[in-house]
């Protein structure tokens, strides 16, 4: 296999292991990409906020070939896999920072952005570092620049309709399991076996934790819709909505 080959696959594992647990991922990237064509264009300079495999930057820069991108993200094994595929391509720089750090936004090279995007990552933050975080992103857009979210956050009035629509989301993710589906768990532990991977892996379970442990949990985190459209007009965006919802999962755009 091809070392092109060989990160495509990783690529595609990523994807199918996500949409193990969204099945409308697609139809979110979808969703942010008309966001960002519709706000400022089709030949944005944009920040990839961990930025991870570079899932966003792939579907971007196919959608809009003159964008260029930086991309962000702390993790080695991840950031491994982007720098291997888009390895060559000089309208993507990837660049190692702690966004927990205050002063990571000075890693950053073609500040300010026309906009910044991020999916399924904030939510590993507690609720005081990611309203901080909300308010540096406002800082590395230009005026009139969009932030978009795509992350686990729910409608919490109608507790019913949740309910339903996660026992439907279960079984689903119970056959697709029963099929040969991996799980967060399950793909770390093959990244960890790749001769490649097994270094970053070790790093980032250094960073992180290590995701093959079951006793590794989540804190309380910010999870409805409001307190993040609060949250980000504290910070000064001008205006801040919800664009796209399924029953677990929401894409926010907030303007600067």
């Amino acid at each position: 296999m091809t070392d092109t080959a060989a990160w495509q696959a990783w690529q595609d594992s990523w994807d199918r292991q996500q949409e193990w647990y969204m099945p409308d991922r697609e139809e979110r990237f979808r969703v942010m990409l008309d966001m960002v064509e519709a706000l400022v264009g089709t030949e944005p300079n944009v920040l990839d906020l961990a930025c991870g495999t570079g899932s966003i930057t792939d579907r971007l820069l196919r959608r809009f070939p003159k964008a260029r991108v930086t991309g962000v993200d702390i993790d080695p094994a991840l950031l491994t896999i982007a720098r291997g595929t888009f390895a060559g391509d000089d309208r993507v720089e990837l660049v190692t920072a702690d966004l927990t750090d205050p002063s990571w936004t000075g890693a950053l090279p073609a500040r300010p952005y026309d906009a910044v995007l991020t999916a399924t990552a904030l939510h590993w933050l507690d609720a005081d570092p990611l309203r901080e975080l909300y308010g540096r992103i406002r800082d590395v857009l230009r005026d009139g620049g969009v932030f978009l979210n795509a992350d686990h956050v729910t409608d919490e009035s109608a507790p019913r309709i949740n309910a339903a629509a996660k026992r439907l989301h279960n079984a689903r993710q119970e056959r697709e399991r029963a099929a040969g589906a991996l799980d967060w768990r399950a793909w770390w532990t093959k990244v960890a076996d790749d001769p490649v991977l097994a270094e970053p892996a070790r790093r980032r379970f250094e960073i992180h934790g290590d995701p093959r442990d079951p006793a590794q949990a989540k804190a309380d985190r910010p999870t409805a819709t409001r307190w993040h459209l609060d949250a980000l007009r504290e910070q000064g965006f001008a205006e801040a909505r919800q664009v796209w919802c399924s029953h677990c999962d929401a894409l926010t755009a907030a303007l600067r």
